[in-house]
């Protein structure tokens, strides 16, 4: 006869949260939302190749959660991250800052290598997890 394991399953280690943002972003995305002309669930976050350092930020309405989105609720908006730019974005902090002459969503991404000058484009590397 034998006896079954007794060993305790490991409790699994909680997914830390791909992204936060500050009050600013916060209010801002609650803003848009107000503000949409059709119904948006949140803001969509990803990236794409292009532009002089090699990839670039994108910002978008999101009207519905995809099965492979990454959800992020933070100061009570959503933010739905690409799945496919979650290891570049890992412990990122999206602000929103606006001065005279611009307003635009910053990230403070401890993954980015480095930007270009103009400011419209980054060079990201996969975090370490």
């Amino acid at each position: 006869m034998t006896q079954a394991s007794t060993t305790p399953a490991k409790p699994k280690r909680p997914r830390p949260q791909v992204m936060k943002l500050t009050d600013a972003a916060a209010e801002r995305i609650t803003e848009l939302t107000r503000r949409a002309d059709s119904e948006i669930v949140g803001l969509r976050v990803g990236i794409k190749n292009g532009g002089c350092a090699g990839q670039s930020y994108t910002v978008e309405y999101a009207h519905e959660i995809r099965p492979t989105d990454e959800v992020v609720e933070d100061k009570g908006v959503k933010i739905l991250v690409d799945p496919k730019a979650v290891l570049f974005l890992l412990g990122t902090e999206m602000d929103y800052k606006a001065d005279k002459m611009q307003a635009q969503f910053v990230f403070n991404n401890p993954n980015q290598v480095s930007a270009c000058g103009c400011g419209e484009s980054v060079q990201l590397k996969p975090a370490t997890v």
